[in-house]
C-alpha cells in the first residue's frame, strides 16, 4: 500500500513555479474585476460596504430677463416745433419709424414749403364731391379710412376741370382726357409721383400709371421758371383781380423729393422763385385764390383716434372739414407706403 502511494506521488508532476505564478496572476485579476472599486471588504467582519458617492455638481440656470419695450409707433408724427420753427431752410417736421420722411421750411416771401421723401410716403390723387365726382373713384373727396392712421399731409388740387386748363385720370377712369404738353403730376403704380409735361418728361416708358392731374403748363421746367412767370394773367383768373392772391404748386426736386409750395399773397414768380430755392426742376402750378388753397399736416395721438389737422401756411382761409369730410374739390394726400 505505501509503495503504491509512493508510485503516484513520483509518476504525478508538480506545478512548476511559472504555472503557480500565472495562476496567482489570473486570481488577482479576477478579484480585481469583482471588486471594480463598488464594494470595500471588511477584513475583521467580512461585511462588505459601497463607497461613498460624490455629490453631483448642481447646475443653475440663470433666469432670462425680458425688458418689455413700448412698440414703435405705428403712425406717424408731427415733431414738435418744426411748425414754428420760422427757417428758410427746410428743418424735420414729420417722421416715420424714428426716421425723417418731411421737412418744412418758411421763406420770408411768405411762401411755405414742404419737401416728402419718395422712399417712405406716396401721393394719392382724390377726387371731389364736384371735380371728378364723388363715386366711382379709387380715393374720393375725404381722406378715406384705410388712410387716416398713415396720413402725413394733404393739400389742394388743381383748377376747376370746367375751365378746360387740365386733365383729370385715376386707375384707368377718365374725368377729363389728359392733353399733350400740360404740366401733369404723375403716379405710376410703384407709388412714385414725377411731374412733367405730359408726353414729354411723363409718363415715364415702362411704368404703369396710377393717376394723373393735369393744370396749365410747367411753372418750373429744367430748374427755371416758365418765361411766362411774368405773366399774371397767364396763370388763372384771381378773385378781385389782384395779382397776389393765395397760390399753390408742387414740384420734384433734384433728389427725387416732392416739393408743395404756397403763400397767402404771392405772385407766379415769387412762387417760381421759392420752387427753384429748393433745387425743384419741374414744377405744375396748382389751384389759386384763398377758399381753395391750404396744406394740412396731421397729428397722431393713437392708432384709434382720427389725426388732428395743423395748418402748413400762415394765414390760410383753410378747406371746411381740412379734408377729413367730403370736399366739392380735388386734392392730393401724402401717406406712409
Amino acid at each position: 500500500m505505501s509503495s503504491m502511494r509512493a508510485t503516484k506521488q513520483i509518476l504525478e508532476p508538480k506545478p512548476s513555479w511559472l504555472t503557480q505564478l500565472a495562476a496567482v496572476a489570473l486570481a488577482a485579476i479576477l478579484l480585481a474585476g469583482c471588486g471594480s472599486g463598488s464594494k470595500t471588504t471588511n477584513s475583521k467582519t467580512g461585511t462588505t460596504s459601497s463607497p461613498p458617492r460624490k455629490a453631483s455638481a448642481k447646475t443653475h440656470s440663470t433666469p432670462t430677463v425680458h425688458v418689455s419695450r413700448p412698440p414703435a409707433a405705428s403712425y406717424p408724427k408731427v415733431i414738435p416745433g418744426g411748425l414754428s420753427a420760422g427757417s428758410p431752410a427746410f428743418v424735420p417736421v414729420a417722421k416715420w419709424h424714428g426716421q425723417t420722411v418731411a421737412w418744412i421750411a418758411h421763406l420770408p416771401s411768405g411762401v411755405q414749403m414742404l419737401s416728402f421723401d419718395q422712399h417712405h410716403l406716396t401721393l394719392h390723387l382724390h377726387s371731389g364731391t364736384l371735380d371728378a365726382g364723388a363715386s366711382g373713384w379709387r380715393f374720393g373727396p375725404e381722406i378715406s379710412h384705410s388712410e387716416l392712421p398713415r396720413v402725413v399731409a394733404a393739400f389742394n388740387g388743381g383748377f376747376r376741370l370746367a375751365v378746360g386748363v387740365g386733365g383729370f385720370e385715376s386707375n384707368g377712369r377718365v374725368a377729363v382726357p389728359l392733353r399733350a404738353g400740360l404740366a401733369s403730376i404723375v403716379t405710376y403704380a410703384n407709388g412714385s409721383t414725377d411731374v412733367g409735361s405730359w408726353r414729354g418728361e411723363v409718363p415715364a416708358a415702362g411704368q404703369r400709371v396710377a393717376s394723373v392731374r393735369q393744370n396749365l403748363t410747367l411753372l418750373i421746367d429744367h430748374g427755371h421758371p416758365a418765361a411766362t412767370v411774368d405773366c399774371v394773367s397767364c396763370w388763372g383768373a384771381t378773385l378781385g383781380g389782384v395779382v397776389d392772391p393765395a397760390r399753390a404748386a408742387l414740384g420734384v426736386a433734384a433728389n427725387g423729393h416732392l416739393v408743395w409750395a404756397a403763400g397767402e399773397h404771392v405772385t407766379p414768380a415769387t412762387l417760381a422763385d421759392a420752387l427753384v430755392h429748393a433745387h425743384v426742376v419741374r414744377a405744375a402750378e396748382l389751384d389759386i385764390n384763398p377758399e381753395w388753397v391750404a396744406g394740412y399736416l396731421y397729428a397722431h395721438h393713437s392708432f384709434h383716434s382720427p389725426p388732428v389737422p395743423l395748418a402748413v401756411v400762415q394765414g390760410q382761409v383753410g378747406i371746411p372739414g381740412e379734408f377729413l369730410v367730403p370736399w366739392s374739390r380735388d386734392f392730393f394726400t401724402v401717406v406712409v407706403r
